[in-house]
């Protein structure tokens, strides 16, 4: 079986990320990394939250636009942009969750990974 290689590594990805989470006011912004866990999904997941489904589709959008800017990269796969609740951009390396605020704490992801390294990002 054929292994997807990403283009660019995780460090070249977030910040074009982030950008694009602060461009629309996205909340909480996390960063979990996981390369030092032995089993894990991928490198990096960046999660954060809008208070509506407006604002969770608008913060989705900016962040592809970031990254296409940047590394001229779309993600590999989406899911979740039919109801904006909790939709997910994977870039291989990079996985953003982006969660309306009550799913997110419904969901808890940040805390089915609490071995990661946690690094809270500052809002614009």
């Amino acid at each position: 079986m054929h292994k997807i290689k990403p283009v660019n590594d995780a460090d070249q990805l977030i910040p074009a990320i982030i950008k694009g989470i602060q461009e629309k006011k996205g909340n909480e912004i996390v960063k979990l990394d996981l390369r030092q866990l032995k089993t894990r999904a991928t490198d990096v997941f960046i999660v954060c939250h809008g208070d509506s489904t407006t604002q969770v589709d608008a913060i989705y959008k900016s962040i592809e636009e970031e990254v296409h800017k940047l590394a001229n990269e779309w993600p590999w796969h989406t899911e979740g942009q039919q109801n904006s609740e909790w939709i997910l951009l994977d870039y291989i390396n990079v996985v953003v969750h982006v969660f309306l605020k009550d799913k997110r704490e419904f969901y808890g992801i940040e805390d089915l990974w609490g071995d990661a390294q946690v690094e809270r990002i500052k809002e614009a």
